[in-house]
């Protein structure tokens, strides 16, 4: 394997963990904020089996390319032509 490759593959693998972290922390700690910006005053979870799985990864997916844009741009990977 090339170095440009394995560049390629590390981007890949640490945009989508990112966003899946990131995502997840969206889902179940800003739903919790969500009352500080509202009337009603009872915060609650909310979790990935109540928000659903395909839209957690509805939601983590596009974040996690947002990641694969700035990692290209660091790394030089060329995923995106310029």
């Amino acid at each position: 394997m090339s170095s440009l490759t394995i560049r390629r593959t590390i981007v890949w693998v640490v945009s989508m963990v990112l966003g899946l972290i990131i995502g997840y922390g969206i889902i179940t700690i800003g739903f919790d904020m969500l009352p500080l910006f509202s009337a009603v005053q009872t915060p609650q979870g909310v979790t990935i089996e109540e928000y659903g799985i395909f839209y957690y990864l509805f939601t983590a997916i596009p974040i996690g390319l947002v990641f694969v844009i700035w990692l290209d741009a660091f790394m030089d990977t060329k995923i995106l032509p310029d």
